[in-house]
């Protein structure tokens, strides 16, 4: 007499539950998505949390297939460390991107979101303009 526990997470066509929903969420046709996108996503909105409890209304928005992009200067070091922790895990779950686009200013978005180039550190600009201005002309 056996018991497959792993019978108990997996749904009837043998994929697990969490990868059965991700599946439905991203398997929609380009024209599905389209007429979605018209009624809710496709938005990018701007967010100042001001407590590690406004974490959940930001992963809310990415499950919508929205942009966020999340200013972190009105929490305090901690808090934005938890944010950006839940925020990194929400965006692994979804397939995301996050990318650091200033100080404490961070855009998340998701997997139907293309995010092309980079910006660069303040401290990277600053020692580029003193290595040219040591260079005499």
């Amino acid at each position: 007499m056996g018991f497959n526990i792993k019978g108990l997470f997996k749904g009837g066509n043998g994929e697990s539950a969490s990868e059965s929903d991700e599946d439905d969420f991203y398997s929609e046709n380009k024209d599905e998505a389209v007429e979605e996108a018209g009624i809710t996503g496709n938005k990018v909105i701007l967010l100042e949390p001001r407590a590690y409890s406004e974490s959940q209304q930001i992963a809310d928005y990415l499950k919508k297939r929205n942009s966020v992009v999340v200013n972190l200067k009105r929490v305090t070091s901690d808090q934005a460390k938890r944010i950006i922790d839940f925020l990194s895990g929400c965006i692994y779950a979804i397939s995301g991107s996050m990318q650091k686009i200033g100080v404490g200013i961070y855009l998340c978005a998701p997997k139907n979101v293309n995010v092309q180039g980079k910006i660069t550190e303040e401290t990277d600009n600053k020692k580029e303009e003193k290595d040219s201005e040591d260079i005499d002309w």
